[in-house]
């Protein structure tokens, strides 16, 4: 089936660790960015009392959590970027002639 013209030819698979990265990677540097812009405005203090005025969150805690919050927001937006344009070649076949 490898010669035939109607299904097209794709490269073999990534290696996992080159996906992780192509998602993990830019992911990390846009939550960097973000996480400065954010901070740069709110104390973690601040929206901490006006959250959980109850816990005693330390100020480096509230930035770590919003890191990794921003880090998984666009983890999820680059890993569904990649699904959408992953090829499935095995479900898009021609269907066959009767």
């Amino acid at each position: 089936m490898s010669g035939d013209p109607a299904v097209p030819h794709y490269p073999c698979a990534l290696p996992l660790v080159q996906r992780v990265g192509a998602i993990a990677w830019p992911s990390f540097f846009s939550a960097c960015v973000m996480t400065m812009v954010f901070f740069a405005f709110v104390d973690p203090l601040t929206l901490r009392d006006i959250t959980f005025p109850d816990l005693d969150i330390p100020r480096e805690l509230g930035y770590s959590v919003g890191f990794f919050m921003f880090w998984a927001a666009t983890a999820s937006s680059s890993l569904f970027t990649w699904l959408l344009l992953h090829p499935r070649v095995r479900f898009n076949r021609p269907m066959p002639r009767p």
